[in-house]
């Protein structure tokens, strides 16, 4: 595990209303203490930026858009360990199947049959996903840029080529296991990992391979709530999410087969924490791997930094039958975080924020309301802005104004249009 890397920042740079092309606000200097009467004059393009929840990437390579993880010394992401919490899900079905493989296969052909929803096929998050559940269950095919993450539409006879039929054995027994069909869950307005496309998608699913679907997995918790809520419930197929959302946690109960925390709370957290410190000028790391003045810190066995791509990873937890009840409010503020900054010495702040879609459900009834939580914590007024989850401009056109604001949290429709953003923060 790589330990978080303590970073100093600069003061904040005084720069001229024509040095930044007239695009400019007034915030307290950089000294760690109390505003005075003096000010520094700051460029929008100097100002803090957080990316959050998408990290910006080529959508195709999964190569990181390093221009804007770098664009100004006060530029971080903040997310979550993609690849462990994928190979956690993967690992999590897989023993699931493991310990019911006798109860499970509805049929008795000996094969299980798993239906899988797609949330984005261009999103790293998914990728990933796609990629840790057909890793673990042994249905991966290798393709030129690693496992093959495709869709297979309806593969009932094993014949698809971006997947291939894996074998369980259980107590003396091979089963086969056979990715029956995937979809990327893509409603006709364009939004992506949309929950009402995928209850409809299990129904369809269901109507023409009835009894062969075993599992029901998907690569969020929004769109594995609706499938067992249109279908999964009522047939006792154990279905698997990814999120921890407070529904499909408290669904576990009612025979959803389980879900991985992302440590949302962490997560929040740092989003907001980063940007108060470049704000207050003091080490990036206060209240994260060094306590701060109130006591926060997070240990590193919940989150690390990665200082080549400038990004803070929150790891993940599989929560299962076994645990859901410690997970069942995932609005509340991580404990080792959660004391109040005092408001003296760190002044109160305006802060711009988007979601990149206000329907998703993890970012808006899980992650939203603990940066609402987390904002009175760290003194920061926060402009919530909410996206429609298809088109960029529809939240772009609502950043008219950057000087307004001291700092920005910025979490894209897609993850390579981050210059739709920095585009108006350097003008």
């Amino acid at each position: 595990m790589r330990k978080a890397i303590a970073l100093i920042l600069a003061g904040a740079m005084t720069l001229s209303l024509a040095a930044c092309g007239g695009s400019s606000s007034t915030t307290a200097a950089s000294t760690g203490t109390a505003p005075t009467a003096e000010t520094t004059t700051v460029a929008n393009k100097d100002k803090p930026l957080v990316w959050f929840n998408r990290q910006p990437s080529n959508s195709t390579t999964g190569e990181l858009d390093m221009a804007a993880l770098s664009f100004n010394e006060n530029t971080y992401y903040v997310g979550f360990d993609a690849n462990q919490g994928a190979e956690l899900q993967g690992q999590m079905v897989k023993e699931y199947i493991e310990t019911h493989a006798d109860t499970i296969d509805r049929n008795g052909d000996g094969v299980i049959g798993y239906v899988l929803a797609i949330g984005d096929i261009g999103h790293n998050d998914s990728i990933a996903r796609t990629r840790g559940v057909r890793s673990a269950l042994g249905t991966a095919v290798d393709g030129a840029n690693g496992i093959v993450s495709d869709p297979v539409g309806v593969n009932t006879d094993g014949s698809a080529t971006s997947v291939q039929d894996g074998t369980i054995e259980v107590n003396g027994k091979t089963y086969t296991v056979r990715e029956l069909a995937s979809q990327e869950m893509k409603n006709s307005a364009g939004a992506t990992w949309d929950a009402g496309t995928a209850g409809n998608a299990i129904t369809t699913w269901a109507a023409s391979l009835s009894d062969q679907i075993d599992i029901v997995v998907s690569n969020n918790d929004g769109m594995g709530m609706a499938m067992f809520n249109a279908w999964s419930r009522a047939n006792s197929v154990p279905t698997f999410g990814y999120d921890a959302n407070a529904d499909a946690v408290a669904a576990i109960a009612e025979g959803y087969g389980g879900t991985i925390s992302q440590h949302a709370d962490v997560q929040a957290y740092l989003t907001l924490r980063l940007i108060r410190n470049a704000l207050d000028g003091v080490d990036i790391n206060t209240g994260i791997a060094t306590a701060d003045d109130a006591g926060n810190v997070l240990s590193d066995d919940v989150y690390y930094y990665d200082e080549a791509s400038r990004s803070y990873y929150a790891l993940n937890v599989a929560v299962t039958g076994e645990n859901y009840q410690d997970y069942l409010d995932s609005t509340v503020p991580y404990g080792p975080v959660s004391s109040q900054l005092d408001a003296a010495a760190h002044p109160e702040k305006s802060v711009w924020l988007d979601i990149y879609n206000a329907a998703d459900n993890f970012l808006s009834a899980t992650y939203q309301p603990l940066l609402q939580k987390y904002d009175d914590l760290l003194n920061l007024k926060v402009d919530y802005i909410g996206g429609d989850g298809q088109n960029e401009s529809n939240i772009t056109n609502r950043l008219g104004n950057p000087s307004q604001y001291d700092a920005f949290a910025i979490n894209m429709v897609k993850t390579d249009n981050a210059t739709s953003y920095t585009a108006l923060l350097a003008q």
